[in-house]
């Protein structure tokens, strides 16, 4: 039986940031949500004990990108390990990146939503809410999304 939190199929995004010298880091996100229209505001959680986490007080600017399945190779690495312990610039150098905006993003991504913080909301858990004001974006497919359902037939999450 699934845990209550995945019995909704969500989508998959790895959210893009960077550190105080460049450097690209990805994670995986599930918690994610589209919370007000106008102006359009995400919010994501986002766990305090990580690279993404110290890159977000460091920055303002991230890139939310929708994954598609053909992303699903790239989500133990960035999804379970942590850029703190690993080099996720020179892992994700040697994939293959396209530049959008000025930032590096994943190819074959189905939309990109490239983000301002606006605010964070520390909560009780393991987990900070951040909000995001959506600066401009790109859609590339509506088919073939990476949903939580395929991580889970693929065992990477139960």
């Amino acid at each position: 039986m699934k845990r209550p939190w995945n019995i909704i199929d969500l989508p998959v995004y790895s959210l893009l940031s960077n550190d105080i010298n460049g450097n690209i880091n990805m994670n995986i996100c599930t918690y994610v949500s589209a919370v007000s229209m106008k102006p359009k505001i995400y919010s994501i959680a986002i766990d305090f004990k990580t690279k993404t986490y110290d890159n977000l007080i460091a920055s303002d600017r991230v890139v939310l990108q929708l994954l598609s399945k053909k992303n699903i190779s790239l989500v133990r690495t960035l999804g379970k390990k942590s850029g703190k312990k690993i080099d996720k610039n020179n892992y994700l150098k040697k994939k293959k990146l396209f530049n959008w905006k000025g930032y590096e993003v994943l190819e074959d991504v189905c939309a990109l939503v490239e983000l301002m913080k606006s605010e964070e909301i520390k909560i009780n858990g393991d987990h900070h809410i951040f909000l995001f004001n959506a600066v401009s974006y790109k859609s590339y497919s509506d088919k073939d999304i990476l949903t939580t359902k395929d991580l889970i037939e693929k065992k990477i999450i139960l």
